[in-house]
């Protein structure tokens, strides 16, 4: 990090450039990201202590930091202008006036062998008048500009030594006018109280532990009317108090949720204390890319590019053991062959959790790549099962397995009898490569559309190569053609060309549950367009019932003639759908076609989906990801479906079965890998 000196700062400041750095005394740092009406302080982050001091102290740096602030700074770094110190408040406090800044005694402890030499005292007096000078010209710039400002002054405390109920957040008013004020108290204590922690009640407190009687917030009332500091102690639950170290889960898990709540904070005051316009809240957060955000994202490529499920899972010997159990008519147990891993797991797993991901300074963000490399490794370790004893359990922990939601809506599909519905005449291979070729046209979509004889299903997605891939010889009814299209082109090839232009490639990676999301969407998107046959509704549902038989029985011609003699698919039909779920040794992914259709149709009713598009994306992620595109790191979606706004006219008996398919919201969503670049209809 650069280092600047104080004139350098406040000239900054004062000509409104952007810019991060460290003081040159290395007291504390400072990051404009952007100029908005609310900063972030974290005044007792620091641990530094000046060398020529520590003779003179009779406190040891563990007894120092028990009273120090440890990873505050986490909670605040994400928020565009912050102001961070990194020096021990046992050198100087900034929240103590002046004239007591240094101690002499502090929580029943003398601090000093004996009173410190002026010129030690003069050193550190001028550290905290520096720290308050450059405060000074960042609150009048920002108070000129917007009107009014807001500083969230966070702080944490130790709870073990006390006897009385300790709330998790305590926010301290008695300097504050209430009466001005209350509304944004009221609201920042509200979204307090929604924070949710592992295993930890969540409680709010006002005055409770402390009564926000600190130097920072009297400097600012007596110099700023239009100023609001709003002083909280965050309760030491994310650490051990005693040895000072950090307990990462749930420290991850404070500064994502408390970044959210002081971005939502931040939004309030600005919409009704200030000159500043706010459609959205992440307006009060920076546009401009975290240089940590890249470096991560690019090395993750590298590691992850490439690696395809179906290149793995799919049996290298799969027409000459269809043959061998046809000719055994159902009775011969399929011996598969599966070609080797051409990558080290070891490696690959340490290759991830190498990768600089704390460094990214946005908790929202950096969480997100974590859950992408956390299912990266548990990716390859079903990888490294396929064919052997341990997959179906590591497919089961990759992809999950239907529930009795899933089950019910499958049963539901499958009881409607058959209509006879209008599907078009059958086209030929040609017409069909040739309807897809206009498509393709017409949606102004650079990719290609070639036939492949390697192909179990009708067709699928190569995102590496923007191929369309159609198996040989295929034929189907005009309505089984459009709907094939706005399958694989409307979805799959436009989250593929939309992720290719991305800075970003962990949309072409892929997040946790894509496979569920892009799957739920393509086949919403049949819906939407007005393509939806009974025949494709029982088909999805028939996937959810051949994983259910699977677990249950493990036996491959038991699936086989449950599909053939109980449901009557064909013999061709029947193996091709046993062999997709008993695949590698029970691959449970297929009841999240509709699994996954189900949540699609829920959140569509009660959210914009248009981000989702913006690649290999996930339902659960949409929130930070129409964060990430409010904030211009994720570009808008070129390529979305047609139909997602303006649904085309549906079959009445369709549109009845569809609106019967409900979803589990109590149900959390499977973590699924990222699609593989290549995706299946």
């Amino acid at each position: 990090m650069q280092k600047l000196s104080e004139a350098e700062v406040i000239s900054r400041i004062e000509q409104g450039k952007l810019f991060e750095c460290e003081l040159s005394d290395g007291s504390f740092a400072i990051k404009v990201e952007s100029y908005v009406p609310s900063v972030c302080t974290a005044i007792h982050a620091g641990h530094n202590f000046r060398k020529s001091l520590v003779p003179l102290c009779q406190l040891d740096a563990k007894e120092r930091l028990y009273e120090e602030d440890p990873f505050t700074e986490q909670f605040v770094r994400a928020m565009p202008i912050t102001l961070v110190a990194r020096d021990s408040r046992y050198e100087y406090d900034l929240n103590r006036p002046l004239a007591t800044c240094i101690y002499k005694n502090a929580w029943g402890k003398t601090v000093w062998h004996k009173p410190l030499p002026a010129r030690e005292r003069k050193l550190s007096v001028e550290k905290h008048q520096q720290f308050y000078r450059v405060l000074n010209v960042l609150l009048t710039k920002l108070q000129k500009q917007f009107g009014s400002a807001l500083v969230f002054d966070v702080h944490s405390y130790n709870y073990l030594r006390r006897e009385d109920r300790c709330p998790t957040f305590n926010l301290g008013t008695e300097q504050l006018d209430l009466d001005r004020w209350c509304r944004v108290l009221d609201f920042m204590a509200s979204r307090l109280a929604g924070v949710e922690l592992p295993n930890l009640p969540v409680t709010v407190g006002r005055n409770t532990v402390f009564y926000g009687r600190g130097y920072l917030t009297s400097h600012i009332n007596s110099r700023y009317e239009n100023v609001l500091v709003t002083p909280l102690e965050i309760q030491k639950i994310y650490m051990d108090e005693m040895e000072g170290t950090p307990y990462p889960l749930i420290l991850n898990s404070l500064a994502t949720q408390i970044k959210d709540v002081l971005v939502d904070v931040s939004a309030f005051f600005a919409r009704r204390y200030t000159r500043k316009r706010v459609s959205r809240s992440s307006a009060l957060l920076a546009d401009r890319m975290d240089p940590a955000i890249l470096t991560v994202d690019k090395q993750l490529y590298g590691v992850a590019k490439g690696l395809e499920t179906l290149h793995y899972i799919n049996p290298a010997n799969l027409q000459s053991e269809k043959k061998k159990f046809l000719r055994a008519r159902g009775s011969y147990d399929p011996q598969f062959h599966y070609r080797p891993l051409t990558i080290d797991p070891y490696t690959f797993r340490e290759s991830l959790y190498r990768l600089p991901v704390a460094a990214i300074r946005d908790a929202g963000i950096q969480a997100l790549y974590r859950d992408v490399i956390d299912n990266l490794a548990r990716k390859v370790d079903m990888l490294v099962k396929i064919g052997q004893p341990g997959f179906l359990y590591e497919s089961l922990r990759y992809y999950g397995e239907p529930t009795e939601i899933d089950e019910k809506n499958a049963a539901h599909l499958l009881h409607c009898a058959p209509y006879d519905e209008d599907l078009g005449r059958v086209q030929n291979q040609e017409e069909v490569l040739g309807a897809f070729h206009t498509s393709a046209r017409q949606w102004n979509m650079d990719c290609k559309v070639e036939l492949s004889g390697r192909l179990v299903a009708n067709a699928m997605v190569s995102g590496s190569r923007k191929s369309v891939m159609l198996a040989k010889g295929v034929s189907l009814e005009e309505k089984k053609v459009r709907a094939l299209i706005h399958h694989e082109l409307g979805v799959h090839m436009a989250t593929s060309l939309n992720a290719a232009s991305q800075k970003l490639k962990i949309f072409t990676i892929g997040l946790p549950g894509n496979t569920l999301a892009q799957e739920g969407l393509a086949i919403l998107n049949e819906h939407l367009s007005g393509n939806m046959a009974l025949s494709r509704l029982k088909v999805l549902a028939l996937r959810v019932l051949a994983v259910k038989e699977m677990l249950k029985r493990g036996s491959f011609p038991h699936t086989f003639a449950f599909l053939k003699e109980e449901h009557g698919m064909s013999s061709d039909e029947a193996f091709q759908l046993t062999v997709r779920v008993h695949r590698g040794g029970g691959f449970s992914k297929d009841y999240l076609y509709l699994n996954g259709f189900a949540q699609a149709l829920e959140m569509l009713q009660s959210a914009s989906i248009k981000n989702l598009f913006v690649g290999k994306t996930s339902f659960a992620y949409l929130p930070i990801i129409d964060e990430m595109v409010e904030r211009q790191m994720v570009t808008v979606p070129r390529h979305v479906p047609m139909y997602l706004d303006r649904p085309a006219a549906s079959d009445e008996t369709i549109s009845y079965l569809v609106r019967c398919i409900r979803y589990d919201k109590c149900r959390a969503t499977p973590l699924s890998t990222y699609d593989e670049l290549a995706v299946p209809a």
